[in-house]
């Protein structure tokens, strides 16, 4: 059965230069966002003429990065000796294995050279892996960085490609790319903090910290809570940091306190909005580029409202041909194979999940209906209900990040279930671990303590919301969960 984007998704890969979509032009980019609850301070973006004035990024050969304690012996003499290589050339490509394999470089190609959620020393420090439990693959491998040679004899760290939050090493080390992240970038970045706080001056330290929070605070938001970066002392910040656990990260224009659950974009050709507040349509390929390019270098160039526009920096972006490569590469993702037999407890709680009419919301295949649903204390407007796919039902769930992030719309996007077996943790804040704890009715309660992300205090808090499945008897719990396994 194709998915409303199987014609996209299934038809031959074109691989001509004509052929290629140009990433942004105006209308495109106009079209693409879906606005935030207070309309008037939604983003601007800039325009199709000063993208293209922004220098195309070089992406050079990269190699693997190793656990220090099983690096092959001379490894780095081995890297100070290799020459730079550039290793995306569109003029080379024509086959879809081709664009796919030069996707594949481009989704572990880093934008940053310098220590951000860790650095070179981090990596050769066996202390490092142990105090941060940053996962190893079963090879040996780091698949969340790359060694690159830019310069010969300069061997460089480099991170935050898409492969550094978009790759979970599996329990049995094996590498899902594309899988919901679990590299633990902001107990990472809190580790690295608190070891600079030992030989940086304290006041130094904090006026950085309180200028990186300052991406967080939300144009027109009165009480806005993100302005508490801006009166948290150091170790406070090192507290925020270190309560966030893998698979959830305060990424750029989110929030240190409010922080969302990485995203699975194993099979995100057939969603038709993406982050989890539905901010971004996806209608195709073509959207795909554009809100790689959004997240990863025009994010922070954008003007709020009537608000002036950031000052001009230096950068480079991802290429048309780049970000088509990349995209191909992303929309061929296959999940790593799935152990849960569907056997007869799943095929029970199969039945459960069509009693308790879960296919409301998750219906088969997609096991999504691919809506947006409001989020409490936000009224759609009436046009919503025809520009976009608004569902009438609410769920209850937290409603701060719809809210009072830069990527509030009002709205939260109703998940797929597909792949929840190997996902974790769940809930837009990341806020429980596992399937038995989102369906555990305690969760409810004011005094519990959530599995996953717990806050900033790591206080007790209810998880609300979405009740559904919360009073199914044990048996016919461990069914349903059983069968969600399976998907």
């Amino acid at each position: 059965m194709k998915t409303f984007l199987g014609a996209i998704a299934l038809a031959p890969f074109l691989a001509a230069a004509a052929d290629i979509p140009r990433t942004w032009t105006d209308d495109a980019v106009a079209a693409l966002e879906v606005p935030l609850a207070k309309p008037r301070y939604s983003p601007v973006h800039i325009s199709e003429r000063d993208y293209y004035r922004i220098p195309e990024r070089t992406i050079y050969k990269s190699y693997r990065v190793h656990h220090p304690q099983r690096e092959p012996a001379g490894y780095m003499d081995w890297l100070k000796q290799q020459e730079p290589q550039i290793a995306f050339d569109a003029r080379k490509l024509d086959t879809p294995a081709e664009w796919i394999a030069a996707g594949e470089l481009v989704f572990n190609s880093p934008l940053s050279f310098g220590p951000v959620f860790f650095g070179a020393a981090e990596v050769r420090d066996p202390a490092f892996y142990e105090q941060t439990k940053m996962p190893v693959a079963k090879d040996g491998t780091i698949p969340f960085a790359r060694w690159v040679i830019r310069e010969k004899g300069k061997v460089e760290l480099g991170s935050m490609g898409c492969n550094t939050c978009h790759t979970r090493v599996m329990p049995d080390g094996t590498v899902a790319p594309g899988a919901q992240g679990n590299n633990p970038g902001d107990r990472q970045g809190a580790w690295m903090l608190r070891r600079a706080a030992k030989f940086a001056p304290p006041a130094q330290l904090l006026k950085t910290v309180r200028t990186f929070a300052l991406q967080f605070e939300v144009p027109g938001l009165t009480d806005d809570p993100n302005r508490r970066g801006q009166t948290l002392t150091l170790e406070e910040f090192i507290t925020a940091g270190e309560a966030i656990p893998a698979g959830v990260t305060a990424r750029s224009h989110t929030s240190m306190l409010l922080p969302p659950q990485i995203p699975d974009i194993i099979g995100v050709s057939e969603r038709r909005f993406l982050d989890h507040t539905g901010l971004v349509r996806h209608n195709g390929m073509a959207d795909l580029m554009r809100y790689t390019t959004l997240v990863q270098d025009m994010i922070g160039l954008a003007r709020y409202g009537d608000g002036a526009p950031p000052p001009p920096r230096k950068g480079a972006r991802y290429s048309d041909a780049q970000l088509y490569a990349l995209a191909q590469y992303v929309y061929s993702l296959q999940p790593p194979p799935n152990p849960h037999a569907f056997d007869r407890t799943a095929a029970r709680g199969k039945a459960v999940f069509e009693k308790a009419r879960c296919a409301t919301c998750h219906p088969a295949p997609l096991y999504t209906n691919n809506k947006l649903i409001a989020a409490d204390g936000f009224t759609p407007p009436a046009e919503d209900r025809t520009r976009f796919a608004v569902s009438t039902s609410r769920v209850g769930t937290d409603p701060r990040y719809a809210l009072q992030t830069r990527k509030g719309t009002g709205y939260y996007k109703v998940p797929s279930l597909k792949g929840l077996w190997y996902r974790g943790p769940l809930e837009h804040h990341g806020s429980v671990a596992t399937l038995e704890d989102w369906l555990d009715p305690r969760r409810l309660q004011a005094e519990y303590i959530p599995t996953g992300y717990a806050g900033p205090d790591g206080k007790t808090r209810g998880v609300r919301g979405h009740e559904f499945g919360l009073k199914l008897s044990a048996g016919d719990r461990a069914a349903l969960i059983a069968f969600l396994r399976t998907l």
